[in-house]
């Protein structure tokens, strides 16, 4: 028999059975396998998939190692595929064969009486057939059809138990029966809503209110084994109205229906269950007008990451807070600076100084008092922060001194300045340890940056650079692409929940033209690198400027809107290592904060250097 495969079976399956998916590539994963029930741990996160393509799918756990398609989950889990599928191939289950009712089965006197001290009128009680055992008056029987019209199943109640079970259990199901959705018979043969409840009493309850298509769980929240058969019917629904049972601030059946059914799901507003616990309780105590009113009242199930554009705060764009680069017209053009609550990107080819640049924003975040933390994949700690120290010192504050005439002139700091840009640093940058020697002891790059977020108040961050930084997250087996797609999803998140700054570093393609069309697409990795990020700056050489000169474009600003694909032209200066346009001073002085800020040789900023120190003089 022929099955053409379809995308969607995957998903279709994935909610017959309860379980949460996620898109990976060409790959649909799933929250735990079917067979094994593994990866609900982390560490086995995404170790059952389905191809998208093929519809193969394998459980990669070595204690399970399952593999097939969507016919063998068909045929496993009683799935169906199509109607000529199930026909052939489904596996059919030996369920017993109940003796079927010669007619049309009316509600026991003792079964209307019982009924009746609930609330449920003779009517309603003729309606869902039910009666009493003729061997035992005291045992209510609910009788389950299918869509068929087929008795499929009986649950029984016991109408002397007691709490103290000397009088046996309170209910139990015919043995070897097909589990059932209960109520079907009673089905007006519309699909347009469903009313569900936990209970078959509280099925009953709305149908005395008068609301059609109330059917309920036969074996309470915890018993879904009445699903694969039931599948078929309920999913043909385009809404289910959920009248779970209210219990210490949650409706039951809603988490569950929420993971299997694809249509609009509704519950009752938990106001509306007053004191009460159940629809049953709320036709004794209030009767059926409120009852279904609040019925009628039931208010849609939020969805996951769906909200009310009614309900989303304003925030003045133009008034977000920001990260001055120190660049005023690139801070012209951003309205003050880098946005927090996500990332930016700046791309160049090696060598051109896209590292000095962000490291050169970093400490004007700093000097505007922005705690930091910076990330360098391809520096060592020590170099890094002595790059930078030229940056914070300025031209002002370094010198040249050779040791001996032989040797080359070098911009030097003097060793008190350097003491006090080290202070300067103290509690306001932190840095990824890159000197750990041992991998195992190795924190990933985003697991630190977040815990620096967390414990130390860090606001601004330098990631340098998007090819390193993934390196470290890399695992056997992982396709870099994949984790490029990640990483920069996962730097956005981050970016969001914390409200951070965060500058990513990322080369550009080699033997890519400067002027090509676009060059946010010459970013070496996965377009989604430049898709999510909110700003992207590119900082090249041009033919037509200065040796020490670069042109920095702003690409994309998808926050702001403007760009500026021209450039902004940048001169260089190598002493200091700083960046400046033609309206700013290469020799600022970085805020060491007022006196009393600072202490012993730091009390008055910088020490004023008028002369080369004698031993830095060669005789």
């Amino acid at each position: 028999m022929h099955y053409e495969f379809k995308e969607e079976d995957i998903y279709d399956f994935a909610r017959s059975r309860g379980l949460q998916t996620k898109d990976r590539g060409d790959e649909i994963q799933f929250n735990r396998c079917p067979y094994c029930n593994g990866g609900e741990h982390r560490r086995d996160l995404g170790t059952f998939s389905v191809n998208r393509k093929t519809g193969q799918f394998e459980c990669k756990r070595s204690s399970c190692g399952v593999k097939g398609n969507l016919i063998t989950l068909a045929k496993d889990f009683d799935f169906k595929l199509s109607d000529e599928f199930s026909k052939f191939y489904r596996k059919r289950e030996t369920y017993k064969n109940l003796p079927q009712p010669k007619k049309i089965v009316k509600a026991s006197d003792p079964a209307a009486e019982w009924l009746k001290s609930r609330g449920i009128s003779k009517e309603t009680a003729d309606k869902y057939q039910i009666t009493t055992k003729k061997d035992n008056k005291d045992v209510l029987c609910f009788l389950i059809y299918n869509t068929e019209g087929k008795l499929v199943n009986v649950k029984y109640r016991n109408l002397k138990f007691t709490k103290d079970k000397k009088n046996g259990i309170k209910e139990w199901f015919e043995e070897g029966c097909l589990p059932y959705l209960y109520g079907v018979n009673t089905w007006n043969g519309k699909y347009d809503r469903m009313y569900l409840t936990e209970g078959q009493m509280d099925a009953l309850a709305l149908s005395e209110c008068g609301l059609e298509n109330c059917f309920s769980v036969p074996g309470g929240v915890k018993g879904w084994t009445w699903w694969p058969s039931s599948y078929d019917f309920v999913s043909k629904f385009s809404e289910i109205v959920v009248v779970g049972d209210y219990e210490k601030g949650h409706i039951t059946l809603l988490d569950d229906i929420k993971l299997r059914f694809k249509g609009r799901i509704r519950h009752l507003k938990e106001s509306d269950y007053k004191d009460c616990k159940d629809a049953n309780e709320l036709l004794l105590k209030y009767g059926a007008e409120d009852l279904r009113k609040c019925a009628e009242n039931a208010v849609t199930l939020p969805i996951d990451c769906v909200i009310q554009a009614a309900d989303v705060e304003y925030v003045d764009i133009f008034d977000l807070e920001k990260v001055p680069t120190g660049i005023k017209s690139l801070d012209f053009l951003l309205f003050g600076g880098l946005p927090f609550g996500g990332y930016s990107v700046i791309t160049a080819k090696s060598g051109i100084g896209k590292s000095t640049l962000a490291s050169q924003i970093l400490v004007s975040a700093i000097d505007k008092g922005f705690k930091c933390y910076a990330y360098s994949g391809e520096l060592p700690n020590y170099l890094f922060k002595a790059w930078m120290n030229y940056q914070v010192a300025g031209s002002n504050h370094i010198f040249d001194a050779q040791k001996d005439e032989y040797s080359p002139v070098k911009p030097t700091i003097s060793k008190t300045n350097i003491d006090l840009i080290s202070e300067w640093y103290r509690d306001k940058l932190w840095m990824y340890d890159n000197d750990k020697v041992n991998k195992e002891d190795r924190v990933g790059v985003l697991d630190a940056m977040e815990n620096a977020i967390l414990q130390y108040g860090v606001r601004v961050i330098l990631i340098d650079n998007l090819m390193t930084a993934v390196q470290s997250e890399m695992k056997p087996g992982m396709n870099k692409y994949d984790v490029q797609s990640e990483f920069a999803d996962r730097l956005r998140y981050l970016g969001r929940k914390y409200n951070v700054c965060i500058i990513l570093v990322a080369h550009k393609k080699k033997g890519n033209k400067d002027d090509s069309d676009d060059e946010n697409d010459d970013i070496s990795g996965t377009a989604d690198i430049t898709n999510l990020a909110m700003l992207t700056l590119s900082y090249n050489r041009d033919p037509m400027i200065a040796d020490n000169q670069r042109l920095l474009k702003l690409l994309k600003n998808r926050v702001f809107g403007r760009t500026c694909l021209d450039g902004l032209l940048m001169n260089f200066d190598p002493r200091s290592r700083r960046t400046y346009g033609e309206d700013d001073d290469p020799n600022y002085e970085i805020n060491f904060g007022a006196p009393e800020d600072n202490v012993g040789d730091f009390a008055d900023g910088f020490e004023k250097i008028d002369k080369v120190p004698d031993e830095l003089v060669f005789d």
